[in-house]
């Protein structure tokens, strides 16, 4: 894809150009920014970056969309890839560079070593994507590698993989900050996604019940009633709606991913449906004082 000059003096390819970049920007004294993308970029992404920009001094996004994170029967092929609009909205958040590196760049000939976070990566998504997670968890070390920042930034609409990412980032003592930023919606619910272009307006209609169950379990929660309780609610609410295939709706403690039966004050609904043919995952905080 040809992209303007102009553009293209915010962004590079390669990891030598990345590194020399960060490495002058640190040198002056900057704190380093990184917000991880596979691009198609939306509100969401921006609220990242405006978050980036407030909290460190040269922030770097990263555009790279990632095959080993996409099962056999995914969308990898068909997944958005609008570089030419990525660059001019990373350019007018106030971005000051790019990094959008080839996939050899990534994963060179004969790459063979991967990283994982086992058990918590089987649960949830990892049931329904085995093999999700250990291409997300080798992809982000392997960016947050590159680009060396001070603080990544993550959104919380994609809670276990930010989840995992924390836990992997403490494990393997990465020097790094990360931060989550809270879920962007639409003025009607529906969370942003970038798969949210696949849908047309029946399913997009369809689609809001995933945050209705979402506020229809924090609000059961707080109203005293148990997980279990609560959770079958979820379930007859999402399995009730012709169109709808539901892969999981449930309540799990925020700290540790475990199916809850007990309140705890500190809980999260996550829920994960296919609407039509495009895969929908939505969360929400419950917080009980």
């Amino acid at each position: 894809m040809n992209v303007s000059p102009e553009l293209s003096l915010s962004s590079v390819q390669s990891i030598d150009e990345l590194r020399d970049r960060v490495r002058t920007a640190r040198a002056a004294g900057q704190t380093i920014g990184c917000v991880p993308t596979m691009g198609a970029l939306h509100a969401g992404h921006l609220s990242l970056i405006d978050a980036a920009r407030e909290q460190t001094d040269f922030v770097v996004v990263t555009v790279f969309v990632n095959p080993s994170q996409f099962g056999p029967n995914e969308d990898y092929t068909l997944y958005p890839r609008p570089l030419e609009d990525d660059l001019m909205r990373c350019r007018n958040a106030g971005v000051d560079l790019v990094f959008h590196p080839e996939t050899a760049t990534v994963y060179p000939e004969e790459h063979a070593t991967f990283v994982e976070v086992p058990n918590l990566s089987a649960v949830l998504e990892g049931h329904f994507r085995p093999t999700h997670f250990r291409g997300v968890t080798t992809v982000v070390l392997k960016l947050l590698n590159m680009v060396q920042p001070d603080v990544a930034f993550f959104g919380r609409k994609d809670y276990q993989q930010q989840f995992l990412i924390r836990r992997m980032v403490r494990d393997l003592n990465l020097p790094i900050e990360i931060h989550t930023c809270p879920t962007i919606r639409e003025e009607d619910g529906l969370a942003l996604s970038s798969r949210n272009a696949y849908l047309n307006d029946e399913d997009r209609q369809l689609g809001l019940a995933l945050s209705q169950s979402l506020r229809l379990a924090c609000d059961q929660c707080k109203a005293g009633q148990t997980p279990v309780e609560v959770r079958q609610a979820m379930l007859d609410h999402l399995n009730a709606l012709p169109g709808l295939k539901l892969d999981y709706a449930t309540i799990v403690d925020a700290q540790t991913l475990e199916e809850l039966d007990e309140s705890k004050p500190d809980m999260v609904a996550l829920v994960a449906a296919r609407v039509g043919p495009t895969r929908l995952i939505d969360n929400m905080p419950i917080r009980l004082e």
